[in-house]
């Protein structure tokens, strides 16, 4: 590596953030870049390892030591080249990737790992500065037709794929833009849509059909796709949301997060205010739900102007260190801080939603919560209510962020006959990526149920590589298997 010993001589450093009481008033991303001098310092930590376990930690399979020296090396031009061999998209993984590479870097036996996500990140954004990024345009193309249904994460890397390889590609998304969850479930401060919209350009200008407002099963026929396209790849995502069954569910004032955030989005995007927007302005605002959609709507009612915030969550505290159940290199299980906690909120653990209470006028007015023990038997968490532990918290707006259950049955995938597994989603070859329907595949949290992005990116690659070989006998794409 560059610097042998810049594991010993340099600590971890945090991503610089913009200051809280700016960030709060605006919806620009709450990142700054970080000076090239301290984070070449934050690249030199990477260590000569051996044995690089950041690489199993990637889905992707990224060249993590290799591009850390580069960048140490201020050789900017050959990290992107090396970080795009393995990634179609590092501006987004490197804002929104929880970064299980770090979980894995060796680093973290004894120390806190390296700064892969900022490093990853300051790499392409350097690129897009000095003009590096241009559209690779085929240079043969085939006859071959692909319809592409998601434009979400996994979608886009396979159509990026597929074109470069000289197929005609069709993105077709319900939405009335393009980007799937890119575009309407992260909220502006987190990605800045101009990200995403740069490379849509990309992609367009390699050849890449988008079709908005094209709901397929309902506006678009199954059977004219399969008429019209060699092959069809589903990439819809996990668009079910886990619901809450409790007593005063049906009160107004409560809502799924995924009905939530598209809507400040849409603003953010230049639309107008709908009649029904939802608005935290004022409000006491409870998040169900600890997790990174939970964090989204917890920046968006901050920005919004609610009057306080709680978050909550089923399971313990985790610990600030690893515990002893929890070894390197599995993925910490700890308490971690996202930018939106910073900006206020009174995170609550270990209780369960008892029931919405009613203002007398059909409006939610406060949640009752109780507090519980988890337990683990034999694997088998369960949890048991803590007697005379019922309390209310006041809540004039109740966001569900509770994850995802699965993708949609009715429509598109009742139509093509596909076969699902236990917990509904679509089942595909483990080595084509193509269902128990002939030509149509599928890829990301359709086939795998909910997960991270860089699983979406890496599996829609790994598509491509299966449709590319089912329409040509074989493929030069790579694939995870």
């Amino acid at each position: 590596m560059g610097k042998v010993t810049g594991f010993i001589e340099f600590k971890r450093e945090k991503q610089p953030y913009r200051p809280v009481e700016k960030r709060l008033h605006d919806w620009n991303q709450v990142m700054e870049t970080w000076p090239v001098e301290p984070l070449k310092k934050q690249a030199a930590r990477c260590m000569d390892c051996g044995i690089p376990f950041c690489h199993q930690g990637c889905p992707l399979g990224n060249l993590i030591p290799d591009w850390n020296d580069l960048v140490y090396r201020n050789q900017w031009l050959d990290a992107i080249n090396r970080l795009h061999e393995t990634n179609n998209f590092p501006e987004f993984t490197g804002t929104l990737c929880p970064a299980p590479c770090e979980g894995s870097c060796v680093l973290g036996i004894n120390d806190e790992p390296v700064t892969i996500k900022a490093v990853e990140l300051s790499i392409i954004d350097k690129a897009w500065e000095n003009g590096w990024i241009k559209p690779e345009i085929a240079e043969n193309k085939t006859e071959k037709k692909i319809a592409i249904v998601g434009s979400g994460p996994a979608g886009l890397a396979a159509a990026q794929q597929l074109a470069r390889v000289g197929h005609h590609v069709t993105v077709f998304e319900r939405d009335d833009r393009i980007g799937g969850l890119l575009r309407y479930g992260i909220p502006e401060f987190k990605m800045e849509k101009k990200r995403l919209d740069r490379r849509l350009l990309q992609l367009v200008d390699e050849g890449v059909v988008f079709k908005t407002n094209c709901n397929v099963g309902t506006e678009i026929k199954i059977s004219d796709l399969q008429k019209n396209f060699d092959a069809m790849l589903l990439t819809g995502g996990a668009c079910e949301s886990r619901e809450l069954i409790v007593e005063g569910r049906d009160l107004k004032g409560i809502h799924q997060a995924m009905d939530y955030l598209p809507m400040q989005n849409k603003v953010c995007e230049g639309d107008a205010k709908p009649n029904n927007f939802i608005n935290a302005k004022g409000k006491h605002v409870v998040i169900i739900g600890g997790g990174d959609t939970g964090a989204d709507c917890l920046g968006t009612v901050n920005r919004q102007g609610a009057k306080s915030a709680h978050q909550l969550e089923i399971l313990s505290k985790p610990p600030n260190v690893r515990a002893e159940d929890n070894p390197w290199p599995e993925w910490p299980r700890i308490f971690r801080v996202a930018s939106a906690h910073e900006e206020g909120v009174e995170r609550v653990y270990s209780v369960s939603t008892k029931k919405f209470i009613d203002d007398g006028k059909g409006n939610v007015k406060a949640l009752q919560v109780t507090k519980v023990e988890v337990r683990n038997l034999n694997g088998q968490i369960t949890f048991e209510e803590v007697r005379g532990s019922a309390q209310e918290l006041p809540c004039d707006l109740a966001l569900l962020a509770m994850g995802f259950t699965g993708p949609e049955k009715t429509g598109m995938l009742q139509q093509l006959g596909v076969d699902l597994d236990d917990r509904g989603n679509v089942i595909t070859d483990k080595k084509t990526w193509m269902t128990n329907v002939e030509g149509i595949f599928s890829a990301g949290d359709m086939r795998r149920g909910q997960s991270l992005i860089v699983w979406a990116i890496a599996e829609g690659r790994s598509a491509a590589a299966g449709i590319d070989k089912y329409l040509m006998g074989q493929t030069d794409l790579p694939a995870l298997v």
